[in-house]
Protein backbone atom coordinates (compact mmCIF):
# COMPACT_ATOMS: atom_id res chain seq x y z
CA UNK A 1 0.00 0.00 0.00
CA UNK A 2 1.44 3.56 -0.75
CA UNK A 3 0.30 6.97 -1.34
CA UNK A 4 0.84 9.63 -3.83
CA UNK A 5 0.40 13.35 -2.00
CA UNK A 6 0.83 16.07 -3.90
CA UNK A 7 2.52 18.32 -1.45
CA UNK A 8 5.09 17.95 2.12
CA UNK A 9 3.05 17.16 5.18
CA UNK A 10 4.94 20.58 6.05
CA UNK A 11 3.38 22.23 2.99
CA UNK A 12 0.03 20.88 3.93
CA UNK A 13 -2.19 23.72 5.66
CA UNK A 14 -2.98 20.92 9.08
CA UNK A 15 -5.25 22.84 11.31
CA UNK A 16 -6.09 25.51 8.66
CA UNK A 17 -8.17 22.85 7.05
CA UNK A 18 -11.89 22.05 8.06
CA UNK A 19 -12.63 19.37 6.45
CA UNK A 20 -11.08 16.31 5.03
CA UNK A 21 -12.88 14.14 2.45
CA UNK A 22 -12.31 10.64 2.10
CA UNK A 23 -13.53 8.83 -0.36
CA UNK A 24 -13.01 4.71 -0.95
CA UNK A 25 -12.93 3.77 -4.22
CA UNK A 26 -13.23 0.66 -6.19
CA UNK A 27 -13.81 -0.18 -9.80
CA UNK A 28 -15.63 3.61 -10.22
CA UNK A 29 -14.01 4.42 -13.47
CA UNK A 30 -17.83 5.76 -14.89
CA UNK A 31 -17.73 7.74 -11.92
CA UNK A 32 -14.73 9.17 -10.72
CA UNK A 33 -14.38 12.11 -12.33
CA UNK A 34 -17.83 13.47 -11.82
CA UNK A 35 -17.17 12.86 -8.05
CA UNK A 36 -13.72 14.62 -7.64
CA UNK A 37 -15.25 17.73 -10.23
CA UNK A 38 -18.47 18.24 -7.56
CA UNK A 39 -16.96 18.16 -4.37
CA UNK A 40 -13.96 20.29 -5.49
CA UNK A 41 -16.63 22.94 -6.25
CA UNK A 42 -18.03 22.93 -2.62
CA UNK A 43 -17.25 25.86 -1.01
CA UNK A 44 -15.42 25.01 2.28
CA UNK A 45 -11.68 24.60 3.28
CA UNK A 46 -11.28 21.10 2.39
CA UNK A 47 -8.64 18.16 1.40
CA UNK A 48 -9.62 15.47 -1.12
CA UNK A 49 -8.49 12.20 -0.03
CA UNK A 50 -8.74 9.02 -2.36
CA UNK A 51 -8.20 5.42 -1.42
CA UNK A 52 -8.24 3.46 -4.82
CA UNK A 53 -8.98 -0.37 -3.28
CA UNK A 54 -7.82 -2.24 -5.94
CA UNK A 55 -9.83 -1.32 -8.61
CA UNK A 56 -9.35 -3.35 -12.17
CA UNK A 57 -11.31 -1.20 -14.63
CA UNK A 58 -9.27 1.71 -14.84
CA UNK A 59 -10.16 3.32 -11.50
CA UNK A 60 -6.58 3.07 -10.38
CA UNK A 61 -4.52 4.20 -14.03
CA UNK A 62 -6.76 7.77 -14.02
CA UNK A 63 -5.70 8.17 -10.23
CA UNK A 64 -2.14 7.30 -11.39
CA UNK A 65 -2.64 9.59 -14.26
CA UNK A 66 -4.03 12.19 -12.17
CA UNK A 67 -2.09 12.20 -8.94
CA UNK A 68 0.91 12.43 -11.77
CA UNK A 69 -0.24 15.45 -13.54
CA UNK A 70 -1.25 17.42 -10.71
CA UNK A 71 2.43 16.85 -9.26
CA UNK A 72 3.67 18.11 -11.93
CA UNK A 73 1.90 21.26 -11.58
CA UNK A 74 2.94 21.81 -8.19
CA UNK A 75 6.64 21.20 -8.96
CA UNK A 76 6.22 23.91 -11.88
CA UNK A 77 4.17 26.34 -9.79
CA UNK A 78 6.96 26.17 -7.26
CA UNK A 79 9.60 26.71 -9.97
CA UNK A 80 7.65 29.99 -10.62
CA UNK A 81 7.89 30.83 -7.24
CA UNK A 82 3.72 30.35 -6.83
CA UNK A 83 1.43 29.67 -4.74
CA UNK A 84 -0.46 25.75 -5.87
CA UNK A 85 -4.36 26.42 -5.28
CA UNK A 86 -5.20 24.98 -2.37
CA UNK A 87 -7.43 22.48 -3.87
CA UNK A 88 -4.91 20.98 -5.76
CA UNK A 89 -2.23 21.19 -3.29
CA UNK A 90 -4.77 19.34 -0.63
CA UNK A 91 -5.37 16.45 -3.18
CA UNK A 92 -4.02 12.75 -1.49
CA UNK A 93 -4.11 9.72 -3.68
CA UNK A 94 -3.75 6.63 -1.88
CA UNK A 95 -3.46 3.09 -3.31
CA UNK A 96 -4.33 -0.12 -1.39
CA UNK A 97 -1.90 -3.36 -3.06
CA UNK A 98 -5.10 -5.41 -3.27
CA UNK A 99 -8.91 -4.86 -2.89
CA UNK A 100 -9.76 -5.14 0.86
CA UNK A 101 -12.79 -3.49 1.52
CA UNK A 102 -14.74 -0.23 2.07
CA UNK A 103 -13.87 -0.39 5.82
CA UNK A 104 -10.02 -0.92 5.24
CA UNK A 105 -9.76 1.85 2.85
CA UNK A 106 -11.43 4.26 4.99
CA UNK A 107 -8.64 3.35 8.08
CA UNK A 108 -6.12 4.11 5.95
CA UNK A 109 -7.81 7.05 4.82
CA UNK A 110 -9.12 8.47 8.10
CA UNK A 111 -5.23 8.04 9.23
CA UNK A 112 -4.22 10.18 6.54
CA UNK A 113 -6.90 13.11 7.64
CA UNK A 114 -6.28 16.32 8.60
CA UNK A 115 -9.18 18.21 8.85
CA UNK A 116 -10.84 18.96 11.71
CA UNK A 117 -14.00 17.11 10.39
CA UNK A 118 -13.99 14.40 8.82
CA UNK A 119 -16.49 13.25 5.84
CA UNK A 120 -17.05 9.77 4.27
CA UNK A 121 -18.17 10.72 0.59
CA UNK A 122 -18.77 7.20 -1.79
CA UNK A 123 -17.02 7.29 -5.03
CA UNK A 124 -20.60 7.21 -6.44
CA UNK A 125 -22.82 9.40 -7.88
CA UNK A 126 -25.93 8.09 -5.33
CA UNK A 127 -25.12 11.16 -2.33
CA UNK A 128 -24.36 15.21 -3.17
CA UNK A 129 -21.43 16.95 -1.90
CA UNK A 130 -23.31 20.01 -2.23
CA UNK A 131 -24.68 19.26 1.36
CA UNK A 132 -21.08 18.64 3.07
CA UNK A 133 -22.28 22.70 4.67
CA UNK A 134 -25.23 21.01 6.35
CA UNK A 135 -23.41 18.00 7.14
CA UNK A 136 -20.96 19.81 9.17
CA UNK A 137 -22.89 22.64 10.60
CA UNK A 138 -24.59 20.91 13.71
CA UNK A 139 -20.31 19.78 14.73
CA UNK A 140 -19.64 23.69 14.21
CA UNK A 141 -21.87 24.27 15.88
CA UNK A 142 -21.14 22.29 19.07
CA UNK A 143 -24.69 20.23 18.69
CA UNK A 144 -23.18 17.13 18.01
CA UNK A 145 -19.94 15.10 17.75
CA UNK A 146 -20.56 12.96 14.34
CA UNK A 147 -23.51 13.55 11.64
CA UNK A 148 -25.34 11.37 9.86
CA UNK A 149 -26.91 11.91 6.73
CA UNK A 150 -29.73 10.40 6.50
CA UNK A 151 -31.67 9.33 3.20
CA UNK A 152 -34.98 8.40 4.37
CA UNK A 153 -35.80 10.83 7.78
CA UNK A 154 -37.76 13.30 5.55
CA UNK A 155 -38.93 11.43 2.41
CA UNK A 156 -39.74 7.61 3.33
CA UNK A 157 -37.83 5.44 0.63
CA UNK A 158 -36.13 8.09 -1.31
CA UNK A 159 -36.36 6.20 -4.34
CA UNK A 160 -35.11 2.86 -3.10
CA UNK A 161 -37.02 -0.54 -4.38
CA UNK A 162 -39.05 -1.53 -1.22
CA UNK A 163 -36.59 -4.28 -0.58
CA UNK A 164 -33.67 -2.33 -0.22
CA UNK A 165 -35.70 0.04 2.02
CA UNK A 166 -37.20 -2.55 4.39
CA UNK A 167 -33.84 -4.35 4.29
CA UNK A 168 -32.16 -0.85 5.70
CA UNK A 169 -35.23 -0.34 7.71
CA UNK A 170 -34.96 -3.74 10.03
CA UNK A 171 -30.88 -3.47 9.95
CA UNK A 172 -31.22 0.40 11.46
CA UNK A 173 -33.69 -0.94 14.01
CA UNK A 174 -31.75 -3.44 15.13
CA UNK A 175 -28.66 -1.20 15.48
CA UNK A 176 -31.21 0.87 17.27
CA UNK A 177 -32.43 -1.38 20.14
CA UNK A 178 -28.50 -2.54 20.55
CA UNK A 179 -27.26 1.21 20.96
CA UNK A 180 -30.18 3.38 22.50
CA UNK A 181 -29.90 5.41 19.44
CA UNK A 182 -32.54 6.89 17.49
CA UNK A 183 -31.37 6.96 13.85
CA UNK A 184 -33.23 6.24 10.86
CA UNK A 185 -30.11 5.38 8.44
CA UNK A 186 -27.46 3.68 9.80
CA UNK A 187 -25.97 2.34 7.07
CA UNK A 188 -25.38 5.93 5.34
CA UNK A 189 -22.64 6.71 3.33
CA UNK A 190 -23.08 10.17 4.49
CA UNK A 191 -20.97 10.12 8.05
CA UNK A 192 -19.12 13.03 9.73
CA UNK A 193 -17.17 13.14 12.53
CA UNK A 194 -15.40 15.37 14.37
CA UNK A 195 -11.44 14.30 13.66
CA UNK A 196 -10.75 13.80 17.32
CA UNK A 197 -13.73 11.55 18.00
CA UNK A 198 -12.56 9.23 15.15
CA UNK A 199 -9.08 9.11 16.57
CA UNK A 200 -10.70 7.80 19.99
CA UNK A 201 -12.32 4.71 18.28
CA UNK A 202 -10.68 1.37 16.95
CA UNK A 203 -12.07 0.12 13.56
CA UNK A 204 -11.28 -3.19 12.37
CA UNK A 205 -13.95 -4.40 10.09
CA UNK A 206 -12.63 -4.53 6.36
CA UNK A 207 -15.93 -4.42 4.66
CA UNK A 208 -19.37 -3.09 5.11
CA UNK A 209 -19.46 -4.18 8.64
CA UNK A 210 -18.02 -0.65 8.66
CA UNK A 211 -21.40 0.53 8.91
CA UNK A 212 -21.98 -0.72 11.88
CA UNK A 213 -19.35 -1.31 13.56
CA UNK A 214 -18.73 2.31 13.84
CA UNK A 215 -22.13 3.10 14.98
CA UNK A 216 -21.54 0.56 18.17
CA UNK A 217 -18.44 2.32 19.29
CA UNK A 218 -19.38 5.98 18.75
CA UNK A 219 -22.88 5.39 21.08
CA UNK A 220 -20.38 3.22 23.68
CA UNK A 221 -18.03 6.07 23.78
CA UNK A 222 -21.23 8.29 24.42
CA UNK A 223 -21.16 10.37 21.23
CA UNK A 224 -23.82 12.98 20.33
CA UNK A 225 -24.68 11.67 16.57
CA UNK A 226 -27.41 13.72 15.38
CA UNK A 227 -28.84 13.04 11.73
CA UNK A 228 -29.51 15.39 8.82
CA UNK A 229 -32.00 14.87 5.57
CA UNK A 230 -29.63 14.46 3.01
CA UNK A 231 -30.69 14.07 -1.44
CA UNK A 232 -30.48 10.36 -2.37
CA UNK A 233 -30.01 9.31 -6.34
CA UNK A 234 -30.24 5.35 -6.32
CA UNK A 235 -27.82 3.27 -7.88
CA UNK A 236 -28.51 -0.64 -9.01
CA UNK A 237 -26.21 -3.34 -9.41
CA UNK A 238 -25.96 -2.21 -13.11
CA UNK A 239 -24.77 0.76 -12.72
CA UNK A 240 -21.68 -0.47 -10.24
CA UNK A 241 -23.49 -1.18 -6.92
CA UNK A 242 -21.14 -3.31 -4.88
CA UNK A 243 -23.36 -4.08 -1.44
CA UNK A 244 -24.93 -7.57 -1.57
CA UNK A 245 -27.31 -9.32 0.37
CA UNK A 246 -24.22 -11.59 2.26
CA UNK A 247 -22.98 -8.18 3.06
CA UNK A 248 -26.92 -7.59 4.98
CA UNK A 249 -26.78 -10.91 6.82
CA UNK A 250 -23.38 -9.78 8.07
CA UNK A 251 -24.70 -6.58 9.15
CA UNK A 252 -26.94 -8.08 10.59
CA UNK A 253 -24.33 -10.28 12.85
CA UNK A 254 -22.33 -7.29 13.23
CA UNK A 255 -24.66 -5.26 14.43
CA UNK A 256 -25.75 -7.34 17.16
CA UNK A 257 -22.19 -8.54 18.42
CA UNK A 258 -21.26 -5.40 18.99
CA UNK A 259 -24.52 -4.39 20.42
CA UNK A 260 -24.04 -6.61 22.93
CA UNK A 261 -20.69 -5.38 23.70
CA UNK A 262 -22.50 -1.80 24.09
CA UNK A 263 -24.71 -3.54 26.27
CA UNK A 264 -22.32 -4.60 28.75
CA UNK A 265 -20.27 -1.71 29.02
CA UNK A 266 -23.32 0.49 29.81
CA UNK A 267 -24.13 -2.05 32.19
CA UNK A 268 -20.49 -2.18 34.26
Amino acid sequence: MFGTRLSSADERPGDSVTLSVVIPAYNEIRTIAEVLSRVRRVDVSKEIIVIDDGSSDGTREYLGELASQMETQSKLAKSDDSRVPLEDNNLVVIFQSKNQGKGAALRRGFEAARGKIVVIQDADLELNPEEYPKLIEPILAGRADVVYGSRFLASGRNGAPISRYLANRILTLASNLCTGQKLTDVWTGYKTFRSDVLKEIQLCEDRFGFEPEVTAKLARLGCRIAEVSVSYDYRTYSDGKKISWKDGFYGVWCTLRLGIDVRLTDSQ
